[in-house]
Order: C-alpha cells, then structure tokens, then sequence
C-alpha cells in the first residue's frame, strides 16, 4: 500500500558562518494545528537523509526539519572548520533563527542529543522541547562511549573508495538491505576529521555539566539494548534534571527507530504536543 509522501524539499542556510543543509517535510501541515515545528538533530555518521523515514512520519504531524550537522551530509565541510561541541552546539541554535522559527522542538539522536543539550544550555529564544535519544554518558573521569573509533573509520573509508550494502554488512549484520545501502551510499559525505573530532569529545565533553542549566522540558529516550544508557544513568540525569521525562525501547539497539520503528513513535507519547499517529499497515 502507498502512501503520499510528506517530504517537501530540501535546502540550505548560510547560519552561524557556514553552509547548513537540511530536509523538510510536513510543512504547513503540523503549524495549522499550532503544533511547534521540530528540528531532528542526527548522529556522528547519519547524514539527514538516512533519517528521512523518521522525517516522513514526523511530518504527518509537524513541520519537521533534519539537519545535516556540519561535517556531513551536504553541510559544509573543510580541513579548517570547528567541529567542536560548541560550535555544533551554535550551529543549531542559528538554523533554527536563519529559518525564523519562533517555538520549535529539538530531537537529538546520540550526538545529536548531546548538541541539543549544548544548545538548551544557553537558553536560546524559541526552544520549547528537548528529547535526547540515548545519548552518549561518557565524558571526562566516565566510562568510555562503548563503540570504538575504527568502526567509524573503517566503515568511512570503505564508503569513500566505493561499497554496496554488501560492503556495510560487516558493520551494520541487523540493518535491512536497504538501511545498508542507503548507508553505503552517504557515508562518504562524512569527513573524517569532523567524525573522530566528535568521537573524541564523546570523551571530553561534559554535557552533564550542562544539564542542570536546562530548563525546558525534556525526555530522555533509551534503547534496550547497545549498553549506551544505564539505568544509573537515568537516574544520575533525574538529578540534573528534575523535570525530566523517560521512556524505554526495550527491543532496540542504540539506532532506535531501525531496530523498532512502532516503539520509537510510541515512545514519544504526546511530548512534542501531539502524539505521533499509528505507523501504516505495510511499515508496522
């Protein structure tokens, strides 16, 4: 079964001194029913478009924008960019107010989470909603980030010289043939440099530093499996954010929405202002 597609377009924005790219879908659609737009922050090796599923759904009811993060994708990129925290962290912020939105939702996965908190921390005009979607807990004196660098880096060069799905199976054995060749397609947009520099500020970043300094709402999403959110952890974050909201993917890994689409939708109840509708019969 067929359904009508909510993608709208895509684009860029000269913000924060840089080139950001992004994908729209939804539209007008979520803003006639007063519902804020939401900006889907991807992780450390997913350009925009390998989320443009999870777009597609969102934009049923919001208007949705995924970001290329500097770095990937077709977001600038350059031997001498900043690909700090920070300047992610501000690149976010001056998307949102290249765009001119007024209230808007972040939706962060992994990194993304943590740019999203980098970001709240400054209590930017407009910010309405934070969902970190397990995000990485390591930092400075905390046990490292359970993935290790030559994933990404192999998987990365493999992409460069040219591969298939076949070629990503030995990194991604769960995806489906298409997930990996969707993968295998867009990785080689990814630099390096702005990759391992992430890596490493998985490692040096405090985000928990930053916690304490958010102050709107804000749901922590965690996967059931991929060991990237501990129940420590969760509770540790409660007391840097009182107010915080949790939910629990119990059948999926830390790719949430690959391993249990049906789950993640639910997971997000009504936070973002509505609830997400029921995945179509041929996608459940």
């Amino acid at each position: 079964m067929s359904h009508a597609s909510t993608f709208l377009y895509g684009g860029n924005v000269h913000a924060n001194g840089i080139r950001q790219h992004y994908l729209r879908y939804g539209g007008a659609t979520g803003a006639r029913a007063g519902r804020d737009p939401v900006i889907i922050v991807p992780g450390i090796t997913s350009p925009a478009v390998t989320w443009g599923f999870v777009g597609e759904h969102f934009g049923t009811t919001f208007d949705t924008y995924v970001l290329d993060v500097r770095g990937r994708g077709l977001s600038s990129a350059s031997d001498s960019l900043d690909y700090s925290l920070d300047a992610q962290a501000a690149d976010l912020v001056a998307f949102a107010q290249a765009l001119g939105l007024t209230r808007y939702s972040v939706v962060g996965h992994s990194m993304g989470g943590r740019i999203g908190v980098r970001a709240a921390r400054t209590q930017p005009h407009g910010l309405a909603r934070l969902v970190m979607l397990d995000p990485p807990v390591s930092g400075p004196g905390r046990r490292p980030y359970p993935s290790q660098l030559p994933w990404y880096v192999d998987s990365m060069r493999l992409a460069r010289e040219g591969t298939d799905a076949g070629g990503m199976r030995a990194f991604c054995p769960t995806w489906t043939d298409e997930q990996r060749q969707l993968r295998a397609e867009w990785l080689h947009t990814c630099d390096e440099r702005a990759v391992i520099a992430s890596f490493e500020g998985f490692h040096t970043d405090d985000v928990h530093g930053d916690l304490p300094h958010v102050g709107v709402p804000v749901l922590l999403m965690t996967a059931g499996r991929g060991d990237v959110v501990r129940p420590e952890d969760i509770e540790e974050i409660r007391t840097l954010v009182p107010h915080l909201a949790h939910s629990h993917v119990s059948d999926a890994g830390h790719m949430i929405p690959w391993d249990d689409e049906l789950g993640f939708y639910r997971a997000f109840d009504d936070f973002l202002g509505a609830p997400l509708p029921v995945l179509p019969a041929d996608r459940a």
